[in-house]
């Protein structure tokens, strides 16, 4: 077989650069250990500028390249600083993974027009922003590269009442994600996506910041729970080896697609 990778290499992403948006906690955080521990320099991209600190510095006493930059990703002038400052710092950007999302649980009959437009600002609008900033770094790199955009089960399926808008923005990135892969294939840049399905993270753990009672919320969530074949909550860990299956050569074939990692709940 011409050009074929050793198995060994298929996962070395030494040389590489990567931004993880929202990257500080959870999943975010899980991602960029991975990448980080395949040889990527990282910079971890999070409006909360005290946790990016932490996660990087920690990282780096680990021996790994994290560095850390403050970002609100809906803001277009702070997307585009974020890109210079990483190509500055490393030199370049080769992956980028879209992760930053909010999920406030509000039903419909409480969701004011400013709770709505909030979540696709930072859910979708973001996307868009890092895309397009991102990808024309990739292209004027000419080498291609990688994006991989966090939607959610709920991309494909409602998990719960009170989501709706949270709904909406995942479905926008779903469908983002195949056209924005579409058009960038020639620059040899491959979008793809990974759907979460439940996921212990300290966001979770503490409440989604919504109008729903904090013991109304538990009950939901442990329904949710109740419908997972696996019967668990996954883990960030397991959702950072998909980045990383996505971020290499394991996935050279792979564009316009979207990964459920659900410990099977859309079975259900």
């Amino acid at each position: 077989m011409e050009n074929k990778i050793s198995t060994d290499q298929l996962i070395n992403l030494k040389g590489k650069v990567a931004i993880v948006t929202g990257g500080a906690v959870g999943i975010g955080l899980g991602i960029v250990i991975r990448l980080a521990e395949a040889g990527a320099s990282v910079m971890v991209a999070d409006l909360n500028k005290e946790n990016a600190d932490k996660a990087a510095g920690e990282l780096t006493q680990k021996g790994l390249l994290v560095k850390s930059s403050e970002c609100d990703v809906s803001n277009e002038q702070a997307v585009e600083s974020l890109v210079t400052n990483t190509v500055a710092e490393f030199g370049s950007v080769d992956i980028l993974v879209n992760n930053a999302g909010i999920y406030p649980n509000i039903p419909l009959s409480k969701m004011n027009t400013e709770d709505f437009m909030r979540v696709i600002e930072v859910n979708l609008k973001s996307v868009y922003l890092t895309t397009k900033h991102v990808s024309e770094q990739m292209i004027k790199q000419g080498r291609g590269g990688k994006i991989i955009n966090v939607t959610s089960i709920d991309a494909l399926h409602p998990s719960m009442i009170g989501l709706a808008h949270y709904d909406a923005s995942k479905h926008g990135v779903w469908g983002f994600t195949k056209n924005s892969a579409l058009e960038l294939a020639q620059h040899k840049i491959w979008v793809n996506a990974i759907a979460p399905g439940g996921i212990a993270t300290p966001g979770v753990q503490a409440g989604t910041g919504g109008s729903v009672p904090p013991e109304e919320m538990a009950k939901m969530i442990e329904a949710f729970m109740a419908s997972i074949p696996m019967h668990r909550m996954g883990e960030p860990d397991e959702i950072g080896k998909v980045a990383l299956f996505l971020a290499s050569e394991m996935s050279s074939y792979m564009t316009g697609s979207q990964v459920v990692v659900d410990g099977g709940a859309l079975l259900s």
